[in-house]
């Protein structure tokens, strides 16, 4: 990294540690390599160095603790790797799939992925439409991806019965919700809510979509 980039990008929060625990040196490496390739890639804009840790990197660990251990874990559109690919590092008990369209997005987090060493993450090519049959997860997750009205109905059927959607927002979430009804209503998915996560822990509060499918069952 050169001395200029060094002055950009912003200083690693104290709440990284908290976050990645174990990790963080893990964490760190990627986050590092992101802000010295990451706009030259086009993974990320020109005037994000100074609030990548802040912006990007925690905006995306913060959703680590609502997984489980064990859990198998499909994220859409990971692009540049949030929060799929930073989740994969804060919870190596977690098995995910990082679902992405582009060819050299993916040779990008296939590098990370071996680089770093994780060995609970894979990299699918192709869009969420194109594995609908092809496995269920037990839980999607997705950051600045598309409406929830458009991203449900793409998400959905890659869910167990039970599984539950984990959707990084923005502001209008709410609007997205209500956008959303009969996409939610259509795909089974109850219990929509919307939790604001990082509050005491990050400067820039998190906005996280949550609901679960729960699929009528047929008597036989």
């Amino acid at each position: 990294m050169s001395d200029e980039q060094r002055l950009e990008l912003e200083a690693e929060p104290a709440a990284a540690g908290d976050l990645a625990g174990e990790q963080i040196e893990v964490l760190r490496a990627f986050t590092n390599v992101l802000a010295e390739r990451g706009e030259l890639l086009g993974l990320i804009g020109p005037l994000e160095l100074p609030r990548l840790w802040t912006r990007h990197v925690l905006n995306s660990a913060i959703m680590a603790p609502l997984l489980q251990e064990g859990q198998r874990v499909a994220d859409i559109g990971t692009g540049g790797g949030m929060p799929g690919l930073v989740l994969a590092i804060v919870r190596p008990d977690v098995q995910f799939r990082l679902i992405e369209p582009m060819e050299r997005r993916c040779a990008w987090l296939n590098e990370q992925i071996e680089e770093l060493g994780l060995s609970n993450a894979e990299v699918l090519r192709g869009r969420a439409e194109e594995y609908h049959d092809a496995f269920e997860v037990d839980v999607v997750t997705a950051r600045a991806v598309t409406a929830l009205r458009k991203l449900v109905p793409i998400t959905a059927p890659l869910l167990r019965d039970g599984g539950e959607m984990i959707f990084l927002k923005g502001t209008g979430v709410d609007a997205e919700i209500e956008a959303a009804k009969k996409q939610l209503s259509k795909f089974k998915m109850r219990r929509p809510s919307v939790e604001i996560l990082g509050e005491g822990i990050l400067d820039e509060t998190t906005r996280v979509f949550r609901a679960t499918v729960e699929r009528v069952r047929t008597q036989s």
